[in-house]
């Protein structure tokens, strides 16, 4: 075993009668001061005013545009994206949250009114890109908001707005220093995390670059007070470094991305910060990275001081389906056949979800290397085995089969037969093929899940009282094609190709319902307990 772990992004559990929280993990006292809740990213709240009994009477209270109505009055011309995507921090009776263009607004919960407003560091710099979120920090006297917004990292006085001037340079941290000449492919849109003083700041980069010589999308850490950097994580390993003979043909000096572009996780008390790193250069081709390639699509537990690795699971071994571990892993306490773990828990877009020791990364249930299906492209080296993990059973569908095609009637399986019949089909991990151009030739694969799940963005939810896991998903084909790279345009083979939602016959989903779940898991015994599905099917 190679070891060494519709929108519902908002998913909060939610009880009749209020208890204590299990106190190291969860909210309490109506607050939310991570991303995720907390640091472990339960999405936990022991609330008791909203239940099923009440929730259907509830009713809007106040709104607020996503950019404050004071800063769009003075810049009537401004304009913002329609991606408004960030959770607020409930902190002392304040929500903050990022804007539309980036800039954090705090404001009062019960009116929504403006509290403040973060004034750009230059008149030129008011428009921007929405983000995910900010991080909250306090040492009992000082309190900071930690923001990312344009390629820098911002303090800000949880008070006032105002920028800290020792902090960084004036105030911010530049990003793009260090990076080297290829800066712009970074973007900046996720939310940090604060653990032991450090603010830690993850990055997004293209999927699909045009050459192989890409930026690494190293996870970087700063201290909270001063701006300096502490520690930058290689996530492609270096000469040297554990991890750099799983890139073949000394790959690991050209090879990029790899960034974790989703959210982290921490452990305070142990000091461990849990990484969900993602794929590498690039999506669906990897013949110019043959081996494992550490550490892309995997889960890595470093100390959050140093920087330095305590353990890694890669979930897929020379990632070729873009399932790059979409969110934040869920810091679990369970108790296994009478004996207490703490536990950490990575759902996936392959509908897996990976329970490992959060202090030691064993898998709590045994994780198998099973034979999986080989590529036929030309260059290109699949791996033999994939991980597979024995508990919890798969929370959605996967694999594309003619089982699983829709018959709500004859004549629609009918057709759903006459579309695969295009295409390669088969179990997970079938590798992507080469899209034909002859009368006979296949048009690529179809991939189940595909590249948004299973699980994404939304992840998982736990209640530390029960030992349940919640785990929202979605049942989305995709293509996964590939075409030969142009010479004049790439230095590829090849390259990916329409990689797009493949739907069925007259409008219909190509697959059996359920197009989406939500799915209860006993993480003390790693079973289902319910699944009810959820959602109407692509469209």
């Amino acid at each position: 075993m190679r070891r060494h772990v519709r929108w519902l992004g908002g998913l909060v559990i939610v009880i009749s009668l209020w208890m204590p929280v299990v106190a190291q993990r969860g909210t309490a006292d109506g607050q939310w001061r991570s991303y995720n809740g907390d640091l472990g990213s339960t999405k936990y709240a022991p609330l008791d005013q909203i239940n099923k009994g009440n929730v259907a009477a509830l009713k809007i209270v106040w709104r607020r545009p996503a950019v404050d109505s004071r800063l769009t009055a003075k810049n009537p011309t401004l304009t913002f994206s329609g991606n408004f995507r960030a959770t607020p921090l409930m902190v002392n009776g304040v929500l903050y949250s990022p804007n539309g263009v980036g800039l954090v607004e705090a404001f009062h919960p019960a009116t929504g009114e403006t509290i403040w407003v973060q004034e750009p560091f230059a008149a030129t710099e008011l428009p921007g890109d929405s983000t995910r979120g900010v991080a909250y920090w306090s040492d009992g006297r000082d309190e900071r908001i930690l923001a990312q917004r344009g390629g820098h990292l911002y303090a800000l006085n949880a008070k006032t707005g105002k920028v800290y001037d020792n902090f960084g340079q004036r105030g911010r941290v530049d990003l793009k220093i260090g990076l080297g000449p290829l800066m712009t492919d970074y973007r900046w849109t996720g939310a940090p995390l604060v653990i032991r003083d450090v603010v830690v700041v993850g990055a997004s980069m293209t999927d699909s670059p045009g050459q192989k010589e890409q930026p690494r999308g190293d996870v970087r850490a700063f201290d909270v007070r001063t701006g300096a950097l502490r520690w930058q994580f290689h996530v492609i390993p270096q000469a040297g470094e554990f991890g750099v003979e799983t890139w073949e043909g000394e790959s690991w000096q050209y090879s990029g991305q790899a960034p974790v572009w989703s959210l982290f996780s921490a452990d305070e008390e142990l000091g461990y910060l849990y990484m969900p790193v993602t794929s590498p250069t690039s999506d669906m081709y990897g013949g110019h990275r043959l081996g494992d390639n550490l550490f892309g699509t995997s889960l890595v537990c470093v100390d959050a001081r140093t920087g330095k690795r305590v353990w890694h699971f890669q979930l897929t071994h020379h990632d070729l389906w873009d399932y790059d571990p979409p969110t934040a892993p869920t810091l679990v306490d369970i108790t296994v056949e009478g004996k207490p773990i703490k536990a950490v828990v990575q759902v996936t877009k392959q509908s897996f979800a990976y329970v490992f020791d959060r202090v030691t990364g064993q898998p709590v249930w045994p994780v198998q290397e099973r034979p999986v299906p080989q590529s036929t492209t030309p260059g290109e080296r699949t791996a033999a085995t994939q991980p597979f993990p024995t508990k919890p059973p798969a929370f959605d569908r996967q694999g594309s089969t003619i089982d699983n095609l829709i018959d709500f009637t004859p004549e629609l399986r009918a057709e759903a037969l006459a579309i695969v019949k295009e295409y390669v089909i088969g179990p997970l991990f079938t590798p992507p093929s080469i899209r034909g151009t002859g009368a006979t030739d296949t048009k690529g694969t179809i991939q189940l899940p595909g590249s948004v799940g299973g699980a994404d963005w939304q992840g998982a939810a736990f209640d530390p009282d029960t030992g349940w896991l919640y785990v929202p998903s979605i049942t989305t084909p995709f293509v996964a094609d590939i075409i030969e790279g142009n010479p004049k345009e790439t230095n590829f083979r090849y390259t990916r190709g329409s990689r797009r939602w493949i739907g069925g016959p007259r409008g219909l989903p190509l697959f059996k319902p359920p197009y989406g779940r939500i799915t209860a898991i006993d993480l003390n015994r790693g079973e289902h307990r319910w699944m009810v599905p959820n959602g109407d099917g692509p469209r």
